[in-house]
Parts: structure tokens; C-alpha cells; sequence
């Protein structure tokens, strides 16, 4: 997938740090278009001198101006000399005149066109500009903007005049999915300096009235939320920074059973090495039942994880109970066949005990080969009259919990097979040696399995035991593969098993 780092490397022989930060811009630039209501577009002067458009951001809360995306357009002269203009550090020279002749970004429509330069922050200085973000309206709607629009209007003018300064976007703002949640839709308090709201959006009214704050509005968030909270009410550690707008952070705010998620935007204003705070947007949303869904999600995988634990120490109970009545039995067949189903039932444990410290129904299989086949050598070696050592070559990859099982028991099949038939018997005194190894390509679906080793090789007039009919119709029916078995020309047996995983 092609990032926003790729498309500048593309375009420009940007430093690492410089493209670190137009790839933050990027990331929290919806904020901004949504406040502005226009298209954002992010342009970089290439390598030829001109300028391409390397980003684009549409608004949620407005019609956006472009039908098609404008990423990898180049600016016609128009454009390109205000752009130029701008990364120079001179005045935009269409900018007093942009509302009444407005510049063509793409097509020829008549959008309203304002540009904003990009500096970062190194240290206590600033950079050259960097890039320049274009903003573009439509200036013809005749509607009279109410409050709502004008406050956010001036809010996102001023969330791009500190591009300038090098202040926003900030790096310590919340990253991944935290980023941009909530939105500008969701709800919007605008406070000042100290902290008091000086506006509420109808959506911050109703999601705080919901918690029993029934005014914001002029008045200190901070004291607004601390009077509400309860004394059982779990208090989030970053509360105090976002209630006062001092730091780009977000936190959780629970009420009375509901759940706001807070996210604040320090308004800043200067250059120097600590640029003054004249205010603060803080945006609302009311997530109590994407929090209850996430609880009962997380409950569900600890209910999952738990009987996956139990299930495995069930086998080994059983395992264990096998293991018991084999030593007790006076017929050696019996002895052998106890003991075969004990190792059975122990390989599938492995698989469980694998699947309860895992988050989904897949496990990484290596760490279920490496562990498990190494117990099942032990127990089909467990006379001391012969050492097989297991080697592995190769990864399996994660594997769904549905074709663990079988493979775990054709894996566990085959390498008990080698350790006890492929060897001359040894003695106590003198065990036999050998190695068995497991080599696994995946790739995709599909996964070819081999299982060498360096033993006395096939018996051509050997009969199909019990083990062997287990792999072939697990092969056949839970992994829809094959199983071949043949002799190597350099000694000893190579089994193959081709698999369909799902």
C-alpha cells in the first residue's frame, strides 16, 4: 500500500524528519478541513521545480469542491506562482484579492483559493517551508453563516496559521486509531486561555447533558467536570490536561454510567521556542456504547481464552490418567497402545495450551512444532534405547485453530513413527542416534510439509499400521492434501504432505 511517506520520496529528496512531519500533517489534517468545511490539498515543490499535489483531504461537514482526487495534479502558473510567492517567505499576492478573483485549482470552477506555508519546529528554530497547504471554498453560496460556522471557521484559520509557525500538527497527539476520534461532527467546545468555554456546539451540549452537566457554556470545564464527577467514577490520568486544553491529548470521561471521549487542541499563537496558548478546542463524543461493546468483545475473548485453558488441562488430565494405567498393565501391547493415545491426546493439548495466550483462533504453529514434537521424541524414546533429535527448518506461519489440531497430529504421528521404527534398537548403554527433520514452505494457503530421516529407511513388506491410517485421513479430509511417503536416495524415509490451509 502506498503511504504519503512514499508519495514525497516520490516527488522530493526531503529529509526523514520532514517527511515525518507532513506524514503527522496528513494523518490529523481532517480536523482542519472538517473546521474550514473545504478541500485541503497539500503541495510539494518537486525535484523540476514545479509543484505536485502529493495529499488531499475532503470535509464530512460540507460538500467537497473536487469531484476527482487532485493527488499527483501539477499546478498550473496561477497557482504556481502564489505557491512559489509563499515557500519564498513573500505575502501571498492574490491573498487580498482572493475573494473576489478567485484562482482555478483543477477543471475551471471559480473556488475561493487561500494558501498556508508548512514549517517544522527543530529545536527552538524553524524550517524553510517545507510544503504549502492550499485551502479551497466554494464562494458562492449566498447562505449567512450562523455562529456554528463561524466558529469553526476561525478555529481551522487558526489551526493553519500555526503551520507557519511550525506549532501544529503535534507530535505528541495521539497516534493510530486514537487519532482523529472524536470528530469535529461529533461535538466542539471552543475555551480560551483560562480554560472557560466561550462555545458550545448543539452536539457537545447534548452529549455533556447526557453525563448531568446541563450548562458548559461560560463557565471552566475543569470546574465543571470535577463538581460532577462521583467518588466511584474512574478518573483517567490525562483528564486534567485535556478539561484545560494544555496538551494534545485525549482521554475517556466517565459519568453516571455514560462515556465521553474528550480529545483537546491547544490554540496557539507565535514562533518562539514557547509559543503563547490563547485557547483551546476540546472535541466531544459520546461513546458509551462503543465502550460497552468493547468491554463485552473483551469479556467474550477472556470467556474464549479461559475454556481454551480448561480444555487443555483436561487433556492433560486425561493424558495423564493413560500414561497411569499404562505403567499399571501387565499386557505390553495394551502397555503400547496406552501410551500412543496418551501422546495423542498430549499433542492436542499443546495446541490449546497455544490458543489460551492467544488473542484470535490462530497460533504461531513453530512455537507448537518446536515444543510439542520435542515432547513426543521424548515419549517415543522414553526406553533410553535411542536418541532422535528434531530439527526444524523453515517457519509454518500462524495457523488457524481449525487445521492445528489435525496438523499437530500428523506431525506428531510421523515423528513418533521415526522414533520408533526407523532406528536399529540401541541399548541402554549404547542408544542408537539419528535426526529427524521438519521442513516447512509456506507460501499463502498452500504448505508443503517435509519430514526426513537418517534411519535404516523403508520396509517394502511392512503393513499400514494404525498411525499411518491417521495421517492419511486427516491428510485427506481436515487438510485437504496428499501424504506421500518414499526412500532417500542418501538413507532413510522423506515423507511429504502438500496442504490446502484455510
Amino acid at each position: 500500500m502506498t503511504t504519503i511517506t512514499d508519495i514525497v520520496r516520490r516527488h522530493a529528496d526531503l529529509d526523514d524528519a520532514d517527511a515525518e512531519w507532513l506524514r503527522t500533517l496528513v494523518g490529523d489534517w481532517q480536523l482542519v478541513s472538517d473546521l474550514c468545511f473545504a478541500d485541503l490539498v497539500l503541495w510539494l515543490q518537486d525535484r523540476s521545480g514545479g509543484w505536485s499535489a502529493v495529499a488531499h483531504a475532503r470535509p464530512s461537514t460540507w460538500a467537497t469542491v473536487y469531484y476527482d482526487d487532485v493527488v499527483g495534479t501539477v499546478a498550473r502558473p496561477g497557482l504556481a506562482d502564489r505557491l512559489n510567492a509563499v515557500a519564498a517567505g513573500r505575502p501571498d499576492p492574490q491573498a487580498a484579492g482572493a475573494g473576489e478573483d478567485p484562482v482555478a485549482l483543477a477543471d475551471e470552477q471559480p473556488w475561493q483559493v487561500d494558501v498556508f506555508p508548512v514549517r517544522r519546529r527543530h529545536a527552538s528554530t524553524l524550517t524553510d517551508v517545507i510544503a504549502v497547504v492550499v485551502r479551497s471554498t466554494d464562494p458562492g453560496s449566498t447562505r449567512t453563516p450562523g455562529r456554528l460556522e463561524l466558529v469553526y471557521r476561525e478555529s481551522g484559520t487558526h489551526l493553519l496559521g500555526m503551520l507557519a509557525e511550525g506549532t501544529y500538527p503535534f507530535t505528541s497527539a495521539p497516534t493510530g486509531p486514537r487519532r482523529g476520534a472524536p470528530r469535529v461532527g461529533d461535538g466542539l467546545l471552543r475555551m480560551d486561555a483560562d480554560g472557560v468555554v466561550t462555545y458550545a456546539s448543539p452536539n457537545a451540549v447534548s452529549a455533556f447533558r447526557r453525563v448531568g452537566v446541563v450548562s458548559v457554556s461560560g463557565r471552566s470545564l475543569a470546574e465543571v467536570v470535577t463538581g460532577s464527577l462521583q467518588e466511584r467514577d474512574p478518573v483517567d490520568e490525562a483528564l486534567p490536561l485535556v478539561v484545560m486544553g494544555r496538551a494534545p491529548w485525549r482521554c475517556d470521561l466517565e459519568m453516571r454510567g455514560s462515556v465521553l471521549s474528550l480529545r483537546a487542541v491547544p490554540l496557539l499563537r507565535g514562533s518562539a521556542a514557547v509559543p503563547d496558548r490563547v485557547g483551546a478546542l476540546v472535541l466531544v463524543r459520546d461513546v458509551t456504547e462503543v465502550r460497552r461493546s468493547e468491554r463485552a468483545l473483551m469479556t467474550k475473548d477472556e470467556t474464549i481464552r479461559e475454556i481454551h485453558h480448561r480444555v487443555k488441562n483436561n487433556l492433560q488430565t486425561v493424558s495423564a490418567l493413560l500414561r497411569m494405567q499404562a505403567r499399571r498393565t501387565t499386557s505390553e501391547e495394551a502397555r503400547l497402545e496406552l501410551r500412543e493415545a496418551g501422546r495423542r491426546i498430549a499433542a492436542i493439548a499443546g495446541v490449546y495450551d497455544t490458543l489460551a495466550h492467544e488473542v484470535d483462533e490462530s497460533v504461531p504453529f513453530d512455537q507448537v512444532v518446536d515444543s510439542g514434537l520435542a515432547n513426543a521424541l521424548d515419549l517415543a524414546s522414553a526406553d533410553g534405547r535411542s536418541r532422535v533429535r528434531l530439527r526444524r527448518v523453515g517457519s509454518f506461519g500462524r495457523v488457524r485453530a481449525a487445521d492445528a489440531t489435525p496438523l499437530v497430529l500428523v506431525l506428531n504421528e510421523l515423528v513418533s513413527n521415526v522414533a520408533e521404527h526407523a532406528f536399529a534398537p540401541g541399548s541402554v548403554d549404547e542408544p542408537v542416534t539419528g535426526t529427524v527433520s521438519v521442513t516447512a514452505d509456506r507460501e499463502g494457503d498452500r504448505l508443503v510439509v517435509h519430514v526426513d530421516d537418517d534411519g535404516r529407511g523403508m520396509d517394502p513388506d511392512a503393513r499400514p499400521g494404525l498411525g499411518t491410517r491417521i495421517v492419511d485421513n486427516l491428510v485427506r479430509t481436515e487438510l485437504h492434501g496428499s501424504f506421500t511417503r518414499e526412500a532417500r536416495p542418501e538413507g532413510g524415509t522423506r515423507v511429504t504432505l502438500d496442504l490446502r490451509l484455510r
